[in-house]
């Protein structure tokens, strides 16, 4: 994602450091994955959820669609969408092809997510702290 956010405000500002912690909880499986392909993408519908959350705050305390950080926040939804609609009722043990599938999906989300996150840090003045 190329591009620069500049938070024009004190509600974007807190919407863009609300996303950008969102976004250090990891896109792969937690600790407790229990090895199939539904629970593994439950981060990543737990994180939608997140944004929709965090868009709504935004835009009720008078935030915009068009702000940079909304647009920031819903790109986060056709990035996962797929990964967790193909996956979410997946309760099949992985072998090892479907293993590599389900690596490159969430992969592709994690790039994503990572270019939004620096984006935000650089914005943000947060660059400096580690995740």
């Amino acid at each position: 994602m190329d591009g620069q956010w500049t938070p024009r405000d004190h509600e974007e500002l807190i919407a863009g450091w609300r996303l950008w912690l969102e976004l250090g909880s990891s896109a792969w499986p937690r600790a407790d994955w229990d090895g199939t392909p539904g629970q593994a993408v439950r981060g990543l519908r737990e994180l939608m959820a997140a944004c929709g959350e965090i868009l709504a705050d935004y835009l009720a305390a008078g935030g915009t669609e068009s702000a940079e950080v909304a647009r920031l926040l819903t790109s986060m939804y056709p990035a996962a969408s797929w990964t967790c609609e193909l996956w979410a009722d997946d309760i099949a043990p992985l072998d090892d092809e479907r293993a590599a599938l389900l690596h490159r999906d969430l992969a592709g989300f994690a790039d994503h997510a990572l270019a939004v996150q620096n984006l935000l840090a650089q914005g943000g003045g947060w660059a400096s702290l580690a995740l």
